[in-house]
């Protein structure tokens, strides 16, 4: 089944909030801002990760030094997946937060 646009919207738009909380109730120090559907997270070592949605491929991208990752929504779990190797974006970003971090994050609202 494929989203409608307004499913989409809701999914990404609920994806990046409880991320943004997640972040602000951690002991870690990153930068945070949303804007326009764009989240970009700023870690002290100057390094960025950004989430962003891609509305004509309903995707949600992912950008981060170590590449770019394009994730559908997969409504039988849940989830969203990488399109290139099926890992969870809570996996993948769980992996990239504890690397500039050193910190553990509980994604499993994402």
């Amino acid at each position: 089944m494929s989203l409608s646009n307004s499913q989409f919207h809701d999914l990404v738009d609920a994806t990046q909030r409880n991320l943004e909380d997640i972040l602000d109730d951690s002991d870690a120090d990153i930068d945070i801002e949303n804007s326009a559907g764009i989240l970009t997270l700023t870690f002290e070592n100057r390094h960025q990760v950004i989430l962003t949605r891609q509305e004509p491929l309903k995707q949600l991208w992912l950008a981060d030094r170590s590449g770019g990752f394009h994730f559908d929504y997969d409504s039988s779990v849940s989830q969203w997946r990488c399109d290139a190797n099926q890992r969870t974006l809570t996996d993948m970003l769980g992996e990239i937060l504890q690397a500039h971090t050193a910190l553990d994050f509980d994604l499993s609202s994402l």
